[in-house]
């Protein structure tokens, strides 16, 4: 195969092989219980977007509604989402961090940033520098993938 033919693949693979690695790292030092993924994910969702709905939600994540639904009583139990009430249509149910989840994921991202940081200065000055230099490529290829999921 040519070059340019496994180049996806091969992009794919260092892509998924750099986030196990960093979940499985992030996990080791843990002194709490280990969230899902998919309630990472929410979390960080309802992070950048508080008082999103469970439906928009759904939406973003490419998840049902009832598997939201369970990730959210699964959160509210543990305390670290709250139910708030959409002053609009008080029917509507408007998702929150609490301060424990606020605290927690501020941990999680010094503790991901320390550690890929400590791995990234002991990479060569060229291979920090082609790492950097991808990063717009790499967000690019985030939004398309995006666009295409919200087209299907």
């Amino acid at each position: 195969m040519e070059e340019q033919e496994t180049f996806p693949e091969e992009l794919a693979d260092a892509l998924v092989g750099v986030q196990r690695l960093l979940r499985r790292r992030l996990r080791a030092g843990l002194t709490v219980p280990r969230l899902r993924g998919a309630e990472v994910e929410l979390l960080r969702l309802v992070e950048t977007r508080p008082g999103i709905g469970v439906s928009d939600a759904a939406k973003e994540l490419y998840l049902a509604g009832n598997s939201v639904s369970t990730l959210v009583n699964h959160l509210v139990r543990d305390g670290y989402l709250v139910r708030g009430t959409d002053p609009a249509d008080r029917r509507a149910v408007r998702l929150l961090l609490t301060e424990a989840a606020e605290t927690r994921l501020r941990a999680w991202k010094e503790r991901r940033a320390a550690l890929v940081g400590r791995h990234v200065a002991r990479l060569d000055a060229a291979d920090r520098q082609a790492l950097h230099a991808a990063l717009p490529a790499l967000r690019a290829l985030a939004v398309s993938l995006h666009e295409e999921a919200e087209e299907t």
